[in-house]
């Protein structure tokens, strides 16, 4: 599409357009969108279409060949980000100043937090519900790294990971624990062994598998000289390759607990094969807590007093 004169003023309608412009490209393309957008195809194929107009560039391509972002595209998309964090940041301050509360708060965990008694997000979530109801919470599960990254970049107001290494970017409140042991699958040569409590040396022979990044996983994987191979970004995914049979693996206790009790996974006990993960609230330095994160640390911190 040739470059036609655009208008340089964004406006409300190009605000709406670039949120559907980012939803469909998270999503990766129209169809997918649909029901994230609760609009149908041609629709959204034509906000599309006017934003391309509005901005006098081609932003996509869709098509038989499936959708995918042109070199414009991609630029304006990390533009969008950019606009969006700081209206959210705009958004913050206000609040400041107002005696209710608005806008949208981004928080990224780990998968299987849920199932954590020692978790109680839930209840966190419950009282800042009731403290500001209009807000708009935004949840995310991802890898520790990337909730870090998220953080650090403004990308999640707060994030709850395993507290490791310590960024200097980076504040931390501890909140709760979480116990790792090292399990195998049914099928595992392993499963039905006799030996109660396992040395390094029979364990190192049998494959194990982990995250790959740092982390408190990692971290346990080179003191103990485990022999890794394969790699995951997730617990859900750990636990798969654990099930299998074919990999030793460390596990939170309360996600193999029904495992366990349904004869899929067998504990490997050793007495350096353990360790135990602090949960930690993080958030930005050099970032301005605003009403809305305050209020929710806060409501963390009491959820778990």
């Amino acid at each position: 599409m040739a470059r036609k004169s655009a208008s340089n003023k964004v406006t409300n309608v190009d605000i709406r357009l670039l949120e559907i412009f980012k939803t469909v490209s998270v999503c990766g393309g129209f169809t997918a969108a649909e029901f994230e957008l609760n609009i149908g195809r041609s629709t959204i194929s034509k906000h599309i279409s006017d934003l391309e107009t509005r901005l006098g560039f081609k932003l996509c391509h869709r098509g038989p060949a499936g959708f995918s972002l042109t070199s414009d595209g991609e630029n304006t998309l990390n533009a969008a980000e950019e606009l969006f964090l700081s209206l959210d940041r705009f958004q913050e301050r206000v609040d400041e100043v107002r005696s209710d509360f608005s806008g949208k708060l981004r928080l990224a965990c780990l998968d299987h937090s849920s199932t954590n008694p020692e978790a109680k997000v839930f209840e966190a979530i419950r009282m800042f519900r009731d403290a500001a109801p209009g807000v708009t919470l935004d949840i995310s599960l991802e890898p520790h790294n990337v909730i870090e990254d998220g953080v650090i970049n403004g990308k999640f107001n707060i994030g709850i990971v395993p507290l490791h290494r310590k960024s200097p970017m980076l504040r931390y409140r501890r909140l709760y624990t979480e116990d790792m042991r090292l399990y195998c699958g049914q099928d595992h040569e392993l499963y039905d062994s006799p030996i109660e409590i396992h040395d390094l040396v029979e364990l190192g022979k049998h494959a194990y598998a982990g995250l790959n990044f740092n982390s408190p996983n990692m971290a346990i994987h080179h003191e103990l000289n485990l022999r890794k191979s394969a790699f995951v970004q997730n617990e859900e995914a750990l636990t798969l390759l654990v099930l299998s049979g074919r990999y030793l693996g460390f596990l939170p206790t309360h996600t193999a607990k029904p495992f366990l009790k349904a004869g899929l996974l067998h504990e490997l006990r050793s007495d350096t094969a353990i360790y135990t993960s602090n949960m930690s609230a993080i958030v930005r330095k050099s970032a301005s807590t605003g009403r809305r994160l305050g209020v929710f640390l806060d409501c963390l911190t009491a959820a778990h007093s």
